[in-house]
């Protein structure tokens, strides 16, 4: 018989109690359970069993998946193997793509969709949506009014031949308001003994006389520019008088065009129904205890010739017709006095020119029957050849007032 005791047993033969706190053994036997349950195999779902079989089948055959975003063998000559090297370093880009899309898969997803409603977030605008970028036959972004002389000509559009759907196109009058809308009357307030509803009022009349000599449609047939010889006043010395006798005789001293914009609707018909217009209003006291209002405005029309009308009204996307459309600038200065009735011969409300001007852009030189006549490429030139210099018609920042020599020159660009 063995003197041996037992491991763990004292003197006695007896155990001796454990020195480990009766909670601390639960708690070391519950989360051993527990890592057990975990650690054991599970059995596999049907999903789980059926991917492991077709990946074995797979690996039978000799078969072997498709990188991510790889394709059929890409940028390898046709019957070359690709080189193993090329194929680990593919599929080490896959992975890691894949992780970064799990990271960022939400907000890839939130971007996409702003982007799908507003694609001009891109940088550089690729899609050419942006407002302020023309896109096929889209317009340009318009500019802002003109609030103050500008100090240089507008740069150069981009090279385009304008057509009956797009007139204006490589000008750039593109970017120009369109007709009426593009005359703003400045806000009034009070001019001496003038209260602001008497400015305003003015003010009013003065874009009437402005629109109904060039943008009214009557006018531009050559007919009778009612609306603006409205508001002229009656009592200014031989200005109606003069004007009427322009309108009646046409001629070298009695030319309508000084005021009117007036085209021959034998010759030429409008391209569309929109003028381009830019320019500004401003008013200040006059030296005459009178409301002073001074107008700059230029004036874009696009034209075709009235031969071609009929095409154009009946060509169709089938029959290829084509119109050759041309453009006049004109560029008016006028100046407008609205005179205090007490202390003056006027009329109340009535306007008096003080000052007109005008430079025609694209009209045949020396030709005064009280028409406009642009110049087409297609046709012969009409009137006397140009002696003058060549000045860009667009040029907003030159003054052209008259000097009492007047040549007819060349425009740079229409």
């Amino acid at each position: 018989m063995s003197d041996k005791q037992p491991e763990g047993a004292g003197e006695s033969g007896e155990f001796e109690q454990s020195s480990v706190p009766d909670d601390v053994w639960e708690r070391f036997a519950r989360d051993t359970e527990r890592d057990i349950r975990s650690s054991a195999p599970k059995e596999p779902s049907a999903r789980a069993r059926m991917v492991t079989e077709r990946l074995r089948q797979k690996d039978a055959k000799g078969a072997q998946p498709e990188g991510w975003r790889t394709g059929p063998a890409m940028g390898v000559p046709p019957g070359r193997a690709k080189s193993r090297a090329w194929g680990r370093e593919m599929d080490g880009r896959a992975s890691r793509r894949r992780r970064l899309w799990a990271i960022l898969g939400v907000p890839v997803a939130i971007a996409v969709a702003l982007v799908a409603v507003k694609p001009s977030l891109l940088p550089g605008d690729p899609f050419g949506t942006s407002s302020g970028t023309p896109s096929g036959g889209a317009s340009a972004a318009a500019l802002p009014a003109e609030t103050a002389p500008p100090t240089a000509a507008p740069s150069s559009a981009a090279p385009d031949t304008p057509t009956l759907d797009r007139p204006f196109a490589g000008s750039p009058a593109e970017r120009w308001a369109d007709g009426a809308a593009a005359i703003v009357v400045p806000k009034a307030k009070p001019v001496g003994t003038f209260t602001s509803a008497q400015v305003a009022a003015a003010l009013k009349r003065a874009k009437t006389l402005l629109v109904g000599a060039n943008l009214a449609p009557g006018t531009l047939r050559g007919e009778r520019p009612e609306s603006a010889l409205a508001v002229l006043d009656p009592k200014q010395p031989r200005m109606l008088d003069d004007v009427n006798s322009w309108l009646r005789a046409p001629g070298k001293k009695h030319d309508p065009l000084m005021l009117f914009s007036r085209f021959d609707p034998a010759e030429v018909r409008p391209a569309g129904d929109v003028v381009k217009v830019r320019g500004r209003m401003t008013f200040k006291a006059g030296a005459h205890a009178s409301v002073a209002i001074h107008m700059d405005y230029t004036f874009v029309y696009p034209l075709i010739q009235a031969d071609q009308a009929s095409k154009a009204s009946g060509a169709t996307e089938t029959s290829g017709a084509s119109t050759e459309v041309a453009r006049t600038i004109v560029r008016r200065v006028l100046d407008l006095e609205l005179l205090d009735p007490r202390k003056y011969q006027a009329t109340p409300g009535k306007l008096a020119i003080t000052r007109y001007d005008q430079d025609l852009g694209n009209t045949a030189c020396d030709v005064y029957d009280g028409f406009l006549h642009p110049q087409f490429d297609s046709a012969a030139p009409t009137g006397a050849p140009p002696t003058g210099p060549t000045t860009d018609p667009y040029d907003r920042s030159r003054d052209i007032a008259h000097s009492g020599t007047e040549s007819c020159g060349t425009v740079s660009r229409t």
